[in-house]
This record gives C-alpha cells, structure tokens and sequence, in this order.
C-alpha cells in the first residue's frame, strides 16, 4: 500500500518513480551514499524512493532519543536505527556492530554530513564500509531532472583519496535542490 502511495507522492512531485535502471545491489549488507545533500526533502524523495525500490532492509541513523515513545515507532517504520551519540564506543564502530549483528543491513548516509556546502567529504561511511567489509554504492538525488541515478557498488579499496575521487566524479554533475551546495566545486 505505501508503495502505490509512494509512487503516486513522487509522480505529483514530479520525479519519475521509476529510477534509472533497476537498483544494482545483489549483496545482504552494504553501505548507500546518496548525495548531493543540500535539503530537507532529500530525506523525503529518499524515504519515498526506498519503498518504491522495497528496500526494506535500508536504514538510516538517527540519534537514539528520536526512537523513544510517543514518536519514536514513525521514525523506525521510516527505516530508523537509533544510535547513542554520547557512548564511549565511536559510531563508526557502533554502525559496524550492527552490521556484524545482522544478517541483512543497509545503512544511507550523506557522505557530506550536512545540507550546508562542504569542502570535503567526511570520512564515517567509507571507515563504516571498510570495517564491516560491504560495498558502496553511490546513490545521486538529481534534482535538476527529477530523477534517481545509480552506481555500481565498489568494495573501498583502503586508497581513500582514489576511492573518493571515484566518488565525487559520480557526483559532481548532479545538481541537488540547492545547486549551490552541491559537490560540483570539490
């Protein structure tokens, strides 16, 4: 039911709600990169996009008072998973806990960290693959033609600056709802 909705959201929005081809992940675990991350309605198109797709067993992070009642169910069910911000376990490490404790997990995350211009890419999601061993796979929110774009996963390669390279060349051209935020300068 929320799938037909969810197209029919994104359609009145005016993106396509089918993507560009189908979505290229056949692993159980991975880590998504979706960007240019320049605005509240990412979160919305991704959420949206997630069910369309059924990928059910993609999450996001969110710090752990979120997830607590009255609320707490709405941020779960749009695929939520809570995480203490103040633990003395760093979150890369707490992330790769979860993966490791999972059959099947996916984690989206911006690798700009903010809807504010960047001036470089932070380094959690890329540390979060390598320590759990999954691929990436780059995601480009293209606001500009209202439609999602897909990359092939990657295993990082433990070259950071070429992996990120490899990275910013995907995203570079695509204009977020914010262009000017986007990672077209990086």
């Amino acid at each position: 039911m929320f799938r037909w909705l969810a197209k029919c959201i994104l359609t009145l929005l005016g993106w396509n709600p089918q993507p560009l081809g189908a979505f290229p992940v056949r692993e159980k675990k991975y880590v998504v990169i979706v960007a240019p991350h320049t605005s509240n309605w990412d979160f919305v198109i991704g959420v949206l996009y997630r069910s369309v797709l059924r990928l059910e067993s993609a999450r996001y992070l969110g710090k752990k008072e979120l997830f607590e009642p009255p609320f707490g169910f709405i941020f779960r069910w749009l695929g939520g998973t809570p995480v203490d911000r103040f633990s003395n376990q760093n979150m890369v490490d707490q992330v790769v806990k979860i993966f490791n404790e999972k059959d099947e997990f996916a984690l989206a995350l911006s690798p700009e960290g903010t809807r504010k211009r960047v001036e470089r890419l932070r380094t959690g999601f890329y540390n979060i693959a390598r320590k759990a061993d999954v691929p990436i796979v780059m995601v480009a929110l293209d606001f500009e033609h209202k439609q999602v774009i897909f990359a092939e996963p990657f295993k990082p390669t433990g070259n950071q600056a070429q992996d990120f390279e490899k990275i910013l060349a995907f995203f570079r051209p695509i204009k977020g709802k914010v262009p000017e935020n986007g990672l077209a300068h990086l």
